[in-house]
This record gives C-alpha cells, structure tokens and sequence, in this order.
C-alpha cells in the first residue's frame, strides 16, 4: 500500500518499465506533463487500484480517483469529500505559488461549487432557477441561426477547420448571450475561456479579462435587466453578492462552453473517421442525442475534476486519505473502469449513467444547455453542408491534450461550396448590430431571422455514409 501523498516518494518505486519522463526521483507521476493521459490512468490503475497518489503543478501531492465507484463515493458524501478548497494542506502551508496555474481553478472563490450544506443549496438554487428559464425550443432556434452565421463565414472557401471555425467559437456566441453578454464581446472570450481550463502560465492572466468582463456585464444589468442569466442572478431571491454574482456567472461561462466544445469537436471527429460510427445513426440504430451520450461516456468533456478535499483522515479504494488531502476526480478513467465497462466496444445508447456531468449535490445543472447547443449545432451544420468530408488523412487528426481536457487539435474539411444558403448568396455576414431576444421560458421562442438559410430536411447521415 502506498503512503499518504504528502509526503512523496517514501516506500515508492517506478513500475517496472516505466519511462522516467514525467516522474519524479521517487517515482511520482507529474500528472500535467503525461503525453498520454488516458495511458498513465490505465497504468496507474494497474499499479494502485482505483486511487492512486500523483503530483501536480508545484510537485504538490494528490490523490487521484479512478475507479467509477469511488468516483461515485466522493461526489455523493460531502460529509467526507469537501468542495471547500480552504481546507487543502498545500494552502494552509502555503506551498502553493501566487502564480500557479491551479489558482483560477482550485483558490476558493464564493461560488456553490466551493461549498457544502446550506451555503450550496443557497448559491446553487440561483443557478439552478436562472438556468431553468431558457427553454429548449428557444435554445434549438437560437443555436441554429449562430450555426447558419458560422458557416456563412467560411462557406465561401469550400474549406474549414471545424474546431477553430466552429466548435469554439458557437458555444461561446450561444452562451455568452444567455448570460446577457452584448454580441460583439463573445467572440473576444474564446481564448481566454478555453486557456482557463489548461493550467497554462497565462491562466491567471486569462482569467482576470473573463473576471473583468462580467463585471462590467453585472453593473450594467442591474440599470438594464433583461430575459438573460446576469439579471436572473442579480433579483434572486438567495441575495447573492455582486462578488458572488460574478464568479456563478464566470463559473456558467467557462463550463459550458469549454465542455460543449469538446463535446462538440469529439462528435464530429467521429462522424468524419468512424463508419460503424455513422452506419449506426443512418440505420437508425442510435440518434444524434444517443450518440452525445457515447461521446460523453468515451471522451468526456472535463477528464478531471479538481478537486475534493478530505474532512477527515478515512480510506477510499484501499488508500489511507488524511484530512486535508486533495482528490481529483478523473472521470475519463471512472467512465471506462473494467469494473463497470469490461467490454468497451458494448455501445452505451441511451445510457446517461456517466460522469461526465457528475453525480450528488454538485451535479452539472446545465447539462441539458450543453447537449442542446451539441445537438442543434452538428445537426444543423451537417444539414447545411451534407458533404462534409477530411481534408486530411483520419491519422493526422491530432488531440490536443493536458491533465484536465483532451480533444481533437483540429478538424479540416472540405465541402462542395454552396452557391447560396436558402436563397441568399454565400458571403460573410455582417457584424451583428443589436441584440436578439432570448430564447426564456415566458414567452415564444425567438424566430431564425428571415436572411438564414431554411434546412432541407434530407437523410444527411445516409449521404455522409454513402460517402
């Protein structure tokens, strides 16, 4: 049995075999530098079970949670498993940097997902309530016409790449503007967002311009409220504080659209490389909606969850976990366990027991916007170019991969460029001038402006498998 990671390297040894790249003298694992993820976690389950002890950025110790039950165990007992990162032995030491790439991400900030018992039901009820007001229909409309004002921008060329021109950039257009952000600002967030989430040197950076832009949003909402999240938030009955305002809104931003992206990326690349893949949505064996499902149990959005800290000293999959001690719950390794998939190739249609939007009091409470936006956009997108096809060989699609994300690097594709879109000539579209009403509950969904394109309700999936 290893030792409680706080101490690391004592009573440890490198596997047999095992490259030295990436370890440290006692033969830790470095978990930011694996070129492989989804390797170490399977060699790293061989090793210890389905908790292992790592390092992360600092060389600070963690545990790591592999295993899909124990995964289960922690989201669901709070009363043992933390989200209060004030607890963590590194920050009551202060061996964590100012500077570190695990600030944005782990720092306590007064938000519901750094918070148990009443203060999370409190924070999380507004959440909850101001996501609740976005109805699906409207949702479908509004993601369609961003999807047309995408491809109008690049149908002309024939060419794309469908993560820069597409994955990235709709989620944000979509998502910004639930939360009440002016149009011509979404586009400016990608980046940042998506830096967030890659514990690189400049996240800190990155997360001060997303923090600043929502609090400029914030102050102008509370003079001009609208059908949007930020003023949702700001009348709640929980009386959140502007501080708390900003980080739920920061917190709706950066999750939805860095998981919708890599949702989205991940379904494509398959629709493109994998035939049993589309022969079984143009069968009929599984729908679009069934197939998301899959891609979240094999390539979840989020890969890892920091993180959960221990309240107590306690024991979790054979491991002893001291109080303070930081788990990270690896939901790429949980979603494939053998325990509970010993045969991967075993479709899971329909089957939403994945964690991809984990489980217990802090469960996703926007999955649904998320498979929305996924959903409407592939549909649309392929509807409107039915030819899709690589403009590379399936081998050269690279992953782009770190400790917390992975998806496909890019996605070029050519396509036969249309002359027009539903009558109107293929050019780009010109900078959106006012803001559209947003798709809420209380009234009628917003119409597609009459300018984009109408959808042929063609049998798209049969000519990308005829192809």
């Amino acid at each position: 049995m290893s030792r409680h990671p706080s101490l690391p390297g004592e009573g440890l040894v490198p596997p047999p075999g095992c490259p030295a790249h990436g370890m440290n003298d006692a033969g830790l694992y470095r978990l930011p530098e694996a070129q492989n993820p989804s390797a170490l976690y399977e060699q790293l389950r061989q090793q210890y079970g389905p908790v292992a002890p790592v390092l992360i950025h600092g060389d600070l110790p963690a545990w790591i949670v592999l295993g899909y039950r124990e995964n289960l165990d922690v989201m669901r007992t709070p009363s043992r498993f933390s989200r209060d990162s004030r607890r963590w032995t590194a920050f009551k030491e202060n061996r964590v940097a100012a500077d570190s790439p695990l600030i944005p991400m782990v720092a306590w900030q007064p938000l519901c997902v750094f918070a148990d018992g009443e203060e999370h039901a409190r924070q999380r009820a507004a959440v909850v309530d101001g996501l609740a007001q976005f109805n699906r229909r409207g949702m479908r409309r509004y993601v369609t016409h961003y999807t047309r004002e995408l491809v109008a921008g690049f149908a002309a060329s024939g060419t794309a790449d469908l993560v820069r021109d597409y994955a990235e950039p709709l989620p944000m257009l979509v998502v910004s503007r639930l939360l009440g952000i002016d149009p011509q600002d979404g586009p400016a967030l990608v980046e940042p967002t998506l830096d967030l989430m890659r514990g690189s040197a400049t996240a800190a950076a990155s997360n001060q311009i997303v923090t600043q832009t929502l609090e400029e949003l914030v102050a102008r909402k509370k003079l001009h409220p609208g059908n949007d999240l930020a003023s949702r938030l700001i009348s709640h009955e929980s009386r959140l504080t502007d501080t708390e305002i900003v980080e739920h809104l920061r917190l709706v931003l950066v999750a939805a659209h860095q998981g919708t992206v890599n949702l989205i990326a991940h379904t494509l690349r398959l629709v493109l490389t994998d035939r049993r893949f589309r022969g079984h949505l143009s069968g009929g064996q599984m729908t679009l909606p069934d197939a998301l499902e899959q891609v979240m149990w094999d390539n979840p959005s989020i890969g890892i969850v920091p993180g959960r800290w221990a309240t107590r000293d306690t024991m979790l999959g054979g491991q002893h976990i001291k109080e303070g001690d930081m788990l990270l719950l690896c939901i790429s390794a949980a979603n494939v366990d053998p325990e509970q998939r010993p045969d991967l190739s075993v479709p899971m249609r329909g089957n939403r027991s994945h964690l991809a939007l984990s489980s217990g009091p802090h469960e996703c409470p926007g999955g649904d916007i998320g498979r929305a936006i996924a959903d409407t956009g592939i549909d649309e997108l392929v509807a409107l170019l039915p030819d899709l096809r690589l403009a590379v060989p399936e081998t050269e699609i690279g992953i782009t991969a770190n400790w917390l994300t992975s998806r496909p690097s890019s996605l070029p594709v050519r396509f036969s460029r249309p002359r027009s879109l539903g009558g109107t000539e293929v050019t780009a579209p010109e900078p959106a001038t006012g803001a559209q009403p947003l798709p809420v509950a209380a009234s009628a969904p917003p119409a597609v402006p009459a300018h984009t394109p109408s959808i042929p309700k063609q049998s798209w999936w049969r000519s990308l498998l005829g192809r």
